[in-house]
């Protein structure tokens, strides 16, 4: 599975200018510096990425089914996604 996660923190990093290494799974959208629209940004590409559909709204993102509090987070609930899609 750290393939997975390998790539999502390619894209995350590459949408806060960073290089992969700078993040750590316990950081917030906000630690790493990604703004909203920044992390609508990264979703649409996890998305394009992994062919999956990501249960997120940008305008509420407290009521999504998709947990943005830290990249550890996200690349769990990508990989659930990636896998139920299996």
């Amino acid at each position: 599975m750290s393939d997975y996660r390998d790539r999502i923190i390619q894209i995350i990093a590459d949408q806060a200018m960073l290089d992969p290494s700078e993040l750590k799974l316990d950081m917030s959208p906000q630690d790493i510096g990604i703004d909203s629209l920044g992390l609508v940004e990264s979703i649409f590409a996890i998305e394009e990425e992994f062919d999956i559909s990501v249960p997120f709204n940008a305008n509420e993102p407290e009521q999504s089914d998709f947990d943005i509090s830290s990249l550890g987070a996200i690349v769990a609930a990508v990989e659930k996604l990636v896998a139920e899609k299996a």
